[in-house]
């Protein structure tokens, strides 16, 4: 069948769960079987996410194919258990340049290139050839921010002219406030954002309603009166302890059902074994039964949690699995001296990634206090990195020991930017990116018990390695190097001797699902239980 999409979009404000609410929909149409992809829209200049600030866009997740994409990317991949590409991102960067790029090649001679018909139709073939290309049944798109943002107005308009021409469903994430001081769930802002909506051509055809508690009948049908909908497609997405759930949720209130009727898709059964994994995952998930772990994440973005999401949500995979509840105790690393008391409570101690000087120090302080105290310590990337520089100063003896990231003009440069980026002058999506093929090296160690294999593939972000020259001093002190790059260039992971402490150059957490949880984190909760005693 051709191609038919589903349009999720949101109206009131942002960080509503647009990106939930599309994972739950691409897992309900996966589990029918149907071939199904994402695609999100962010109406941002930038070409891609790779020179944001995590603390004003949250995490940049990486896809196999080098693409650094939306943290959205990440919530995608986690529901539909696949891989995605970088097809799938499109930004007002990638648009506008592609519009450019053609009207100096002569695409539009003797045109006076404009938005609309020329930036309209750029999206709409596009959307339409990657449903062609791929052999879709179904593609979801996500459009980022919220409508009536200047952003997003002209992919807003090319997702109208889209559906006067293909099978096209609007689904509006919205928020019913609920004031405690009144007791009451308020339709008001819903209704106007709605007259918004319709008078740029986009009228809903489900609206999923935001709240802290369930929607009630009489919110319901006042929603559905306003909004010319049956009160069956107004449906509810109140808070839950479990974003993994939203599925269940949806399809509990027959939102499958209705959605493929709308689409005009014939009944199909649903895969019993697919939907039998999925729901074992979500159960082991929001277990009450499970043994509590307390964690300790010490970063530099801690402020806002979506910096870190691939990393909270792996530990909840791997802790799930092996039936553990993980507790997350949140460390900003430039006040590191003021959270002892929090790291002595630890069972386990993660520093993630980050880029810039600020709270390296603290980072290094949380480290040595995880190494000295045995700690099981895993550390992601910069938490690599700094694994080493903290061993070079207070094992080895070299306490100038740093990054050249940090200090330039260190004599034991322990962590040095990468040949190959040396003379790059341009800082946009020139990092070593995506999936690389890793080495293990020997079978005695915490990295080939994790995944049983002597070759892997994960994905990597970053610009900085641990010094080849400086190596054989680290090895000689007794920090081991378990794990290099396909081409034994590079080191790729390195171990304390004696107790749990491993370090990757790698994202583990970036392929972490629920049904295949990231092996190092898996190991890495299980020594954090098994501290916890």
């Amino acid at each position: 069948m051709t191609t038919r999409f589903v349009v999720v979009l949101g109206s009131l404000l942002s960080g509503l769960g647009k990106g939930i609410v599309t994972s739950s929909l691409l897992k309900i149409f996966d589990l029918y079987d149907y071939k199904v992809l994402p695609v999100k829209f962010d109406g941002y200049l930038n070409y891609d996410c790779g020179t944001m600030n995590p603390y004003r866009h949250g995490e940049v997740f990486v896809l196999d194919d080098k693409s650094e994409v939306d943290m959205d990317f990440g919530t995608y991949e986690r529901f539909l258990n696949r891989e995605l590409t970088g097809k799938s991102s499109i930004t007002g960067g990638k648009l506008f340049s592609e519009i450019i790029k053609r009207e100096r090649e002569g695409a539009y001679l003797g045109e006076d290139v404009q938005v609309i018909p020329h930036l309209t139709n750029l999206i709409t073939d596009g959307l339409k050839k990657l449903g062609k290309d791929e052999g879709l049944d179904f593609l979801i798109i996500e459009v980022g921010g919220t409508a009536g943002d200047l952003e997003n107005g002209y992919f807003l308009e090319a997702m109208r002219e889209l559906s006067q021409k293909e099978k096209v469903i609007f689904i509006d994430v919205t928020l019913i406030p609920e004031l405690k001081a009144v007791g009451e769930q308020k339709t008001k802002p819903t209704q106007i954002a709605l007259r918004q909506l319709m008078q740029i051509g986009i009228k809903p055809d489900f609206l999923v309603c935001r709240g802290d508690n369930r929607l009630e009948s009489t919110t319901k049908k006042k929603l559905a009166l306003y909004a010319n909908l049956p009160e069956d497609n107004i449906i509810d997405d109140s808070d839950s302890d479990c974003v993994y759930s939203l599925p269940e949720s949806f399809m509990s209130q027959n939102m499958d059902r209705l959605l493929l009727k709308a689409l005009g898709v014939s009944k199909r059964k649903m895969n019993g074994p697919k939907l039998k994994t999925w729901k074992t995952s979500v159960r082991a998930l929001t277990s009450t039964k499970a043994k509590g772990v307390k964690i300790a994440i010490v970063g530099k973005y801690v402020k806002l949690k979506d910096a870190y999401v691939s990393v909270k949500e792996a530990l909840q995979h791997s802790a799930a699995a092996v039936g553990l509840n993980p507790s997350i105790m949140w460390l900003e690393a430039e006040d590191i001296d003021s959270h002892v008391d929090e790291l002595r409570e630890a069972d386990g101690i993660i520093v993630p990634g980050g880029f810039g000087k600020r709270g390296i120090e603290g980072m290094i302080k949380a480290i040595k206090f995880a190494r000295e105290n045995g700690k099981p310590y895993l550390g992601l990337c910069l938490g690599m990195q700094l694994m080493a520089v903290e061993f070079a100063r207070n094992v080895c003896g070299l306490k100038d020991a740093n990054s050249t990231e940090f200090d330039d003009a260190t004599k034991n440069n322990v962590v040095d930017i990468l040949p190959s980026q040396r003379k790059l002058n341009s800082k946009g999506g020139t990092m070593r990116l995506g999936t690389c093929e890793i080495q293990i090296i020997g079978r005695d160690t915490i990295v080939f018990a994790s995944y049983k294999s002597p070759r892997i593939h994960e994905r990597h972000r970053h610009r900085y390695e641990i010094n080849p020259e400086l190596r054989p001093v680290l090895e000689k002190a007794g920090l081991r190097v378990s794990a290099v790059s396909g081409d034994e260039q590079l080191v790729e992971c390195i171990e304390w001797p004696g107790g749990f402490g491993i370090g990757s150059q790698f994202h583990p957490e970036f392929t972490s699902r629920p049904e295949k949880p990231a092996p190092l984190f898996t190991s890495f909760t299980r020594a954090c239980a098994k501290n916890a005693g």
